[in-house]
């Protein structure tokens, strides 16, 4: 984006105050009035307009406004038919230099009156499924450049959640039986965690999602930085039930914020501080977030990492393991906590394997906890194996020794292999990408 200093901190700050709408207890309403208002303040605009989709018609139902007069709000209907919709819905940002002459603009007289000019168009996707879109206006002419396109696509995203799941939240409330909210945290979960893993050339990557109960506090997830490097998180929010899917669900965003694209302008080190002062400010007494994060440079062949309190990573290398412990305290207890980043060599057929504590704490009839020592030998004894094949085996042999005793944790794995033979492809958009085992699997 470019900016330093008072404005960048001013810029992330707003963006922060919009990923917050994610977590908390608002109507569907007052999200979105919020959001256009916030809109036009990160955006620095005149004006903003929020349309949700109405899929039984096809519509694009006006549901909030910023700086826009009521004439203007009710102008007309829009459709999904509209050909700047249509081409946001398809992924792009639709830029109109001048409403006043261009010809997409199918109300250019309330245009005129209302003394608009320039507009952006940006969808609001939630799993890939547009669910509206957000609309910034100014009384300029060529308003909209880079720098605003990719502000406006970040703030479209955090919406795009936080409408989902004041959405989901407005079921829950309304509903009259503790079973139905859980259902619904549990919607609100499952929907963070990634139904594919990334496929990206020189990485063999899977991962798994294993809830104990409908609600849980796990998390892992995947950024893409580049064509040659992938960012991996996994992490454990201390809490269960709806607060801690919501804190989850706030996590999340934050670190797409933070972490998506930020690797431009921002150490790993730095986006560790500002997801702890985060999580200091949302966790109350009792709660913290464990985190462990990697970033592989397939061209560099190396992986950078921190551990914030979570179980070590494990890297398998000629058959033998080395703990990836270097990081620090656990996320949203002290704000001011330094932590340790470290890289190392990840070169060809070494495989990184992240998981949650559940994945060890597992016990059988008698007490006994699966333990590290067991997950050690198992990843030992699957040195070639690919990375769902080796997810497979590790369940198989814990399920072996826990049998039907019932557990108290959730359990998630995500495994990475240094393969220079893994998706040969040069286009990542192939579609090539390989479905993540989730959670019913």
């Amino acid at each position: 984006m470019g900016e330093t200093g008072p404005k960048q901190s001013l810029l992330e700050e707003q963006i922060y105050q919009i990923s917050t709408l994610v977590a908390g207890d608002f109507s569907l309403q007052e999200v979105l009035d919020r959001l256009a208002e916030a809109a036009v303040t990160v955006t620095n605009t005149t004006a903003c307009s929020i349309r949700l989709l109405d899929e039984s018609v096809g519509k694009l139902n006006m549901r909030s406004t910023y700086g826009l007069s009521e004439t203007y709000r009710n102008k007309g209907p829009v459709t999904r038919k509209d050909p700047v919709i249509e081409q946001a819905f398809q992924g792009d940002a639709v830029v109109i230099d001048d409403m006043r002459i261009d010809g997409r603009i199918i109300y250019p007289e309330a245009t005129r009156n209302e003394g608009l000019i320039s507009q952006l168009t940006v969808a609001m996707k939630f799993r890939d499924k547009p669910i509206g879109v957000l609309r910034i206006y100014s009384p300029e002419p060529a308003r909209f450049d880079k720098d605003a396109i990719r502000i406006a696509r970040l703030v479209a995203s955090q919406c795009a959640i936080a409408i989902t799941n004041a959405r989901l939240y407005t079921r829950a409330i309304e509903g009259t039986k503790m079973a139905e909210q859980m259902r619904l945290g549990g919607v609100i979960q499952r929907r963070m965690i990634p139904e594919r893993a990334p496929c990206i050339q020189g990485l063999d990557v899977a991962a798994v999602y294993k809830p104990c109960y409908q609600i849980g506090g796990d998390l892992y997830d995947f950024l893409q930085v580049g064509e040659k490097t992938l960012v991996a998180g996994i992490a454990d929010v201390i809490g269960k039930g709806i607060p801690a899917a919501i804190m989850m669900s706030m996590f999340r965003g934050t670190l797409r914020t933070y972490a998506d694209g930020g690797y431009g302008r921002h150490s790993m080190d730095e986006i560790i501080q500002r997801l702890n002062r985060v999580a200091c400010n949302e966790c109350r007494d009792g709660e913290f977030i464990t985190f462990f994060i990697a970033r592989i440079d397939v061209e560099k062949n190396t992986l950078t990492y921190c551990s914030c309190g979570h179980e070590p990573a494990l890297l398998l290398r000629d058959n033998k393991i080395i703990e990836l412990d270097k990081g620090g305290l656990v996320l949203g207890i002290l704000p001011e906590t330094e932590y340790t980043v470290a890289t190392i060599e990840f070169k060809q057929d070494d495989v990184l394997l992240m998981y949650t504590d559940g994945l060890i704490d597992a016990m059988n009839f008698e007490g006994q906890t699966w333990g590290r020592d067991r997950l050690i030998e198992t990843l030992k004894q699957c040195p070639c194996c690919s990375t769902d094949r080796l997810i497979h085996n590790i369940l198989g042999y814990r399920r072996r020794f826990v049998g039907l005793a019932s557990q108290t944790d959730d359990t998630s794995i995500v495994a990475i292999r240094r393969d220079d033979n893994a998706n040969p492809c040069e286009d990542n958009d192939c579609g090539c990408q390989k479905e993540s085992s989730g959670s019913g699997q």
